[in-house]
């Protein structure tokens, strides 16, 4: 049940991250890879701060950092080409 919740939290990061950087969302698909993946940045990057997070809202906060970020990295390895 928690790959579930996983995988429920990283669709909805992935695409509220797609909300917050230009550019909109990447298909059910493409914002499910995005929260995931984002999910797994944003629990290193808050690791490394000391900050933590409990529950599904803090879990949903981790993701979307983590997944904003990493849209952000692409997109800028996307212009500098």
């Amino acid at each position: 049940m928690d790959l579930v919740w996983f995988l429920i939290i990283g669709l909805i990061a992935g695409w509220l991250a797609g909300q917050f950087v230009k550019g909109g969302g990447f298909g059910l698909v493409g914002d499910l890879v995005v929260g995931v993946v984002g999910a797994l940045i944003g629990g290193f990057l808050f690791r490394i701060l000391g900050l933590s997070a409990y529950g599904f809202i803090g879990n949903l906060v981790v993701a979307t950092v983590g997944a904003v970020v990493l849209l952000v990295i692409i997109r800028m390895i996307k212009r500098a080409k």
